[in-house]
């Protein structure tokens, strides 16, 4: 079976029965380092994909013209309300990720409180490591766990799940329901529940047009040792619509309300309820609503579905939340703000809108870190502790896709507050003149 897989402007044939796992190549891997680009003749070796910037969504081996900066750490400093921190991953972070856990690229960074008190969890996307070992060493994920409280002024990395000496292991193998159709299973979104933890991933059939891809479906993976080892639920799978049969044991059945949510965000609703937003593949879908008791987590048949008036276990009647375009989503309540924030990838960069409950009405949104700033920003993910007594700041991570690595920043929600009836977008303070990117700042400077 072959199959035609187009990213950005290359199309290559592939064979997908039986192929090999794909080679990592954003990043460092894909600034002249001497990676495994290999044939491209009846193999998947060079291909592979992240939730990357508005360009594409994966690369080839040195081939594509949007990786264009260095690996080399540098931070940007910006004038505004947002201001870059730190690396927390890759080369110039204090973190030192390459060495202590052969991590030099990777993306996304989804945080969560462990719920054990000490703990906060951090799901990564595809994986780059010694970029000279046999496919880049490439992973599909991996998980960090941080426990640092000063987290107003930096972020760091206690420990991660190991498969080997100072190696962050795959804590989601791919192929998981779909063998030769999947290139790689990224978490979407991560919650803990009465001890145990879980993560949300998407299994990405195929890299298509810049911001767009194609998935399998979405399911749960579920750990109860703190992150160290995670099974994946097959009753959780959300198969995506279309012309694909997984054909599985165990799968339950195609709905039509599985396309929405293919990515997710989870919040705990502190009311025995955790709710799950759910956006289709790409960046192109808006957000629905959904519901379930943290018991029941892993049955599909528990969940509701807001309809624009009221809970239904009817997924038919689900409505838009968020307006589109929403992608990388997370949300949580903010103290300063007296708001549930919901933060974003569009196509302005990392967005924010608030409300006053979890269905909305959701405010307009207001530009944090601009994509005329900061070219090729995405995946905004909010610290779960940020919300803190006295705290008017919002702490987050960030990718950029040049880089390929997470950035550690933090936003002065002062004079942010916003009414949720006011569906108005604020203007990009990069065309007000409110903010602008002063320099890139490298290691040794920091």
């Amino acid at each position: 079976m072959s199959a035609l897989l187009s990213i950005g402007v290359v199309t290559i044939a592939a064979t997908i029965v039986s192929a090999p796992a794909a080679s990592a190549v954003g990043g460092p891997c894909g600034q002249g380092g001497n990676g495994s680009l290999g044939s491209m003749t009846g193999s998947l070796g060079s291909l592979t994909g992240s939730l990357s910037g508005s360009a594409a969504t994966g690369s080839l081996m040195n081939g594509l013209p949007w990786i264009t900066g260095a690996p080399n750490g540098a931070l940007p400093v910006l004038r505004g309300r947002t201001k870059a921190i730190e690396m927390v991953t890759g080369p110039g972070s204090p973190n030192d990720t390459i060495n202590r856990f052969s991590v030099s690229g990777t993306d996304l960074g989804i945080m969560w409180d462990a719920g054990n008190d000490r703990d906060v969890l951090m799901a990564f996307g595809d994986t780059v490591g010694d970029c000279d070992s046999p496919g880049d060493d490439w992973r599909s994920n991996v998980l960090f766990r941080s426990s640092n409280t000063d987290i107003a002024n930096k972020f760091r990395i206690e420990t991660s799940p190991k498969d080997g000496p100072n190696h962050s292991k795959e804590i989601i193998p791919e192929p998981q329901i779909a063998p030769g159709l999947e290139f790689t299973t990224i978490p979407t979104a991560g919650i803990s529940y009465d001890g145990v933890q879980y993560i949300r991933f998407m299994s990405v059939r195929s890299w298509d047009v810049p911001g767009e891809w194609t998935t399998n479906y979405s399911g749960l993976a579920y750990s109860t040792d703190n992150g160290e080892n995670w099974e994946v639920d097959p009753a959780t799978v959300r198969v995506n619509t279309g012309d694909f049969d997984i054909n599985v044991p165990g799968i339950p059945a195609i709905s039509p309300i599985n396309k929405n949510f293919q990515q997710s965000a989870f919040l705990d609703g502190g009311d025995g309820f955790i709710y799950e937003y759910g956006t289709p593949s790409g960046r192109s879908g808006g957000a629905l609503l959904s519901r379930v008791p943290g018991a029941e987590l892993r049955n599909p048949l528990a969940y509701e579905y807001w309809n624009g008036s009221t809970w239904s276990a009817d997924s038919d009647g689900a409505v838009t939340v968020i307006k589109s375009p929403v992608s990388e989503l997370s949300v949580q309540w903010n103290d300063y703000l007296h708001k549930y924030v919901a933060m974003y990838t569009s196509p302005m960069g990392l967005v924010m809108s608030q409300a006053d409950h979890p269905e909305g009405p959701w405010s307009g949104s207001q530009v944090l870190v601009s994509g005329a700033t900061l070219p090729g920003i995405y995946g905004g993910f909010m610290h779960p502790w940020t919300s803190r007594d006295g705290s008017h700041t919002l702490e987050f991570v960030a990718t950029t896709w040049d880089r390929y690595n997470v950035i550690y920043m933090q936003t002065n929600l002062e004079g942010m507050d916003m009414s949720p009836w006011d569906s108005r977008d604020r203007p990009d303070p990069a065309t007000t003149g409110e903010a602008e990117l002063l320099e890139m700042r490298m290691p040794e400077e920091q």
